[in-house]
């Protein structure tokens, strides 16, 4: 359905060692920075992308947006919440845990990023 997801940060060395780390415990490749210099992630067909935004203002984050990461497992949800925190990411929501939903037990973890961008790690349970 999607073909990418294009966030804007300031500090883009800031926010490559952030989702290098976080990413990097969900089995994505680091991430290349191209001509424009914005950073690339490609994996199991999808593209995060990070980017001053191009008319020179301020990054900021969506209001009510959330961008969700699939994981293999809860404790990679927990590795993944635990590198992000650790590169200067905000814990929010409630803490990582399971969650009934109306598509089943998942489990869950938010925080956002260094530009204020909110994230979600997910395993969704296999019977769910």
């Amino acid at each position: 359905m999607f073909s990418h997801v294009m966030i804007g940060a300031d500090d883009i060395d800031v926010a490559k060692r952030f989702y290098d780390a976080a990413l990097g415990t969900l089995g994505v490749p680091e991430g290349t920075i191209d001509s424009r210099g914005r950073i690339a992630y490609s994996h199991a067909g999808g593209r995060l992308m990070v980017t001053k935004p191009i008319n020179g203002d301020p990054a900021c984050h969506a209001n009510g947006g959330t961008i969700g990461f699939a994981a293999t497992s809860p404790e990679a949800v927990d590795a993944w919440h635990a590198a992000g925190v650790a590169e200067g990411g905000k814990p929010c929501e409630d803490g990582p845990g399971w969650r009934q939903s109306p598509i089943g037990k998942l489990y869950l973890a938010y925080m956002r990023d260094p530009a204020g961008n909110k994230l979600c790690g997910l395993y969704r349970a296999p019977d769910a």
